[in-house]
């Protein structure tokens, strides 16, 4: 890493030691850090349930669906459903944030 404060760069250190851009980062972390946590639970209690309780997995429950075969599905349904949140928090609360940091430095060029 360099460090050369030239005039360009330190335009970029000064946003990054902003309060506007703390803000965001902190944003960013309550979103994805909670949500990889409850996901990451969710899924090691399909594959320790697949692994462990074999005869509540192996339920049939209509036809040949079985409680092993929803729970796997049911992850990528989970899957979409926290890309689809994040998606609904970012263009709420990281965005504009963001927008309104990168305007201020195209701005000042």
């Amino acid at each position: 890493m360099s460090t050369d404060t030239s005039p360009d760069q330190s335009r970029y250190v000064a946003v990054q030691e902003s309060e506007e851009f703390a803000g965001l980062r902190k944003a960013l972390r309550g979103f994805v850090f909670p949500m990889t946590v409850a996901f990451f639970l969710w899924y090691a209690l399909y594959v320790i349930l697949s692994a462990y309780a074999r005869d509540f997995m192996a339920i049939k429950v209509i036809g040949h669906i079985n409680v092993a075969l929803i729970f796997g599905l049911l992850q990528f349904v989970t899957t979409f459903l926290i890309a689809w949140l994040y998606s609904r928090y970012a263009n709420k609360r990281l965005d504009p944030t963001a927008d309104k940091i990168r305007a201020e430095l195209e701005g000042d060029k």
